[in-house]
């Protein structure tokens, strides 16, 4: 039986091998856990359910697609983005699901998690059909990305982007090997390459972009 619509949320680490292999399997995981239960605590608040874990990325459901889209903002921008958290993607697509102790399947959520990766750090990506079910949401804004092609999906589907007014005023960069925020106060490293200017949370990360800058740009 196909149970009722909702919004169906992914949530993952950007760069997690990357930052895996800078900073080792010990930190990735206490990263992860840390993530996992940032993201629990705010459930309640809009209904939610955390579905599962698989890997870094977190799969949610939320009843309402404007409470999704509000959460999917305060995950990417707000819970985790001090000095050395790791940059944060979202990608959320409302529509119904088939209910199996506990999981959910279908193409709702087969698409959400296409969307998903689609998205790059501190970026929150939603559906135009999700995106026209949340109109008008206080401080919100939505940037059209056009139609994009999604693997395993027959038709280009309309993207938007969900943007917070204001949304990159005073925000951290991001160091561009392992993905993680950085206060240019205490990066560990900086350096210029073709004009752009990159902040590095350790040595290890700033050593493998000199080695390697057309990587990471």
């Amino acid at each position: 039986m196909t149970d009722g619509a909702a919004t169906f949320v992914f949530a993952d680490l950007a760069g997690f091998t990357a930052l895996t292999e800078a900073h080792g399997d010990e930190e990735a995981v206490r990263l992860v856990e840390e993530f996992s239960g940032a993201v629990e605590a705010e459930l309640p608040a809009v209904r939610g359910e955390h579905v599962k874990t698989i890997g870094d990325a977190l799969m949610l459901r939320i009843p309402d697609p404007g409470d999704a889209v509000l959460l999917g903002l305060r995950i990417a921008n707000d819970l985790i983005t001090e000095h050395g958290a790791p940059a944060v993607r979202v990608g959320l697509h409302h529509g119904p699901a088939v209910e199996r102790t506990g999981d959910y399947f279908g193409a709702s959520v087969n698409l959400a998690a296409r969307v998903a990766a689609l998205a790059s750090g501190g970026e929150v990506l939603l559906t135009g059909t999700t995106a026209a079910l949340a109109p008008e949401l206080e401080g919100v804004l939505y940037e059209s990305r056009g139609r994009q092609a999604l693997r395993n999906v027959a038709e280009p589907i309309e993207i938007f982007a969900a943007l917070q007014v204001g949304d990159g005023e005073d925000r951290l960069p991001v160091d561009p090997v392992c993905r993680m925020v950085v206060d240019p106060d205490r990066a560990a490293g900086r350096l210029v390459y073709e004009d752009g200017l990159y902040f590095f949370c350790s040595l290890t990360c700033a050593g493998e972009f000199a080695r390697h800058p057309e990587r990471f740009t």
